[in-house]
């Protein structure tokens, strides 16, 4: 698993950390019991401050993604993905609930804000690869 930090980016270093994690084990790149690099090698690797790797793990762990055993490192946790998917699909649901807050102030209707989410779907991407 590479990680990939951009100066440039206007998410926090902690958040394109666990960010790019949590796809690798939504993609399959990291399966259950997998072991992370420890935190001080991962801040090394990066060239980051340990406090942000930390961080980064302790989202990760917050969210179900990985489990830490005193002694022995930190692991893909051994949840499986359809929890992972239900986690996601609550993270999905708020950020809808938000993009329709604005659109509602924004003066769209719902026609055309689903015109826009076509548009927005229809758009190349590929999470995966």
């Amino acid at each position: 698993m590479k990680i990939v930090i951009l100066a440039s980016d206007r998410q926090p270093i902690y958040e394109q950390i666990a960010g790019q994690i949590k796809k690798a084990i939504l993609c399959g790149e990291l399966v259950q019991q997998d072991s992370l690099p420890s935190i001080r090698n991962l801040a090394k690797d990066l060239q980051v401050s340990v406090i942000t790797t930390r961080r980064a793990y302790e989202e990760l762990e917050k969210d179900g993604f990985i489990e830490t055993i005193p002694g022995k490192g930190c692991f893909v946790a051994a949840g499986n993905r359809e929890t992972l998917q239900k986690r996601l699909q609550k993270s999905i649901a708020e950020h809808l609930t938000e993009a329709v807050s604005l659109a509602k102030k924004a003066g769209y209707d719902a026609p055309q804000l689903k015109i826009l989410l076509e548009e927005i779907w229809e758009a190349p991407y590929d999470e995966c690869h």
